[in-house]
């Protein structure tokens, strides 16, 4: 985890080291909340900065979902601080309100006369695996 922040020219300090390893621990996405509660000690400010500069720097993207807080997964490595370049589904569960970055074989194409499409964003909705079993 080191590594990704000195990458990223961000300081290597224990609340970027703890946040970063929660997130990259997870199978869902988290929001700042859940990250927070797996934290011994830390200031709430502190932590919305934090990831604030995880966003900036393309290390983690949130996930604005309606009717839930916004949460947080691992970018992957071709983001960066000039672009988040995400092919994937986020899927939230209705029975465990958990969130999931979900790769897709193909994204649509999807073209808008007279617009340029610079990214998109496709949400699902439904019941993961873990909830149907």
């Amino acid at each position: 985890m080191k590594e990704v922040l000195q990458n990223k020219n961000l300081s290597v300090t224990p609340l970027r080291l703890n946040v970063l390893g929660i997130i990259n621990s997870s199978l869902s996405a988290l929001s700042a909340q859940e990250i927070g509660e797996k934290l011994n000690e830390y200031n709430r400010i502190t932590l919305y900065r934090t990831l604030k500069s995880f966003i900036s720097s393309g290390i983690i993207h949130e996930i604005a979902l309606a009717g839930l807080d916004p949460k947080y997964a691992l970018c992957i490595d071709e983001c960066s601080s000039e672009t988040h370049n995400h092919q994937h589904i986020h899927f939230s569960c209705t029975e465990c309100d958990k969130v999931l970055c979900v790769e897709a074989e193909r994204m649509p194409t999807i073209q808008i006369p007279n617009f340029s499409i610079e990214s998109l964003d496709i949400q699902a909705k439904g019941i993961c695996n873990n909830c149907s079993e």
